[in-house]
């Protein structure tokens, strides 16, 4: 059961995914969460370094669509100026956002990598529909009323994995 919740890989921050490395691996796209994602959940526009991450995948053929479970509003607001297909009110950790995108991206499972700052929605989500998955250290130590809730039970999550040595997270 918590396989579910264990990543294929963790990193600090979606700039240390490089798109050379994920070319290499046959990666061609990317499903990525917005919020303590790629900006800090209270931060409307792309920053000009996600701006940048984000043309440097496009150079080297990678696509990428944004699934979150925020408002249309929220999500549209950030996606539409980079030009990045979106889906909101995701329901995560629910596989049909995740499965959809993929068919849209026309794209098969293995092309595909799910990027994310939370176990209990987009690794599980990603986790449960088949794809690879990476978690990063949220942007921001600050959340939405019910990602704090999330986040005291992934911290339960975390803490377990490093015991079993599954996992070692920084906090």
């Amino acid at each position: 059961m918590l396989k579910n919740f264990l990543p294929n890989e963790y990193v600090k921050s979606v700039f240390d995914i490089k798109p050379e490395v994920l070319h290499q691996k046959g990666i061609k796209g990317i499903i990525t969460d917005l919020d303590n994602t790629l900006v800090a959940w209270d931060v409307k526009d792309a920053t000009p370094e996600i701006i940048e991450w984000f043309k440097r995948m496009e150079e080297h053929d990678i696509k990428i669509t944004i699934i979150s479970n925020n408002k249309l509003e929220r999500v549209k607001i950030f996606s539409e100026p980079l030009g990045t297909p979106y889906v909101y009110s995701a329901r995560k950790p629910l596989t049909r956002a995740f499965k959809s995108v993929a068919k849209q991206m026309h794209l098969k499972k293995e092309e595909i990598v799910v990027i994310g700052d939370q176990l209990l929605t987009d690794v599980l989500g990603g986790n449960r529909a088949g794809f690879y998955t990476v978690l990063v250290v949220p942007i921001v130590q600050t959340d939405e009323k019910i990602t704090r809730i999330n986040r005291i039970i992934e911290r339960k999550i975390l803490r377990y994995m490093q015991k079993q040595g599954k996992i070692s997270w920084e906090e």
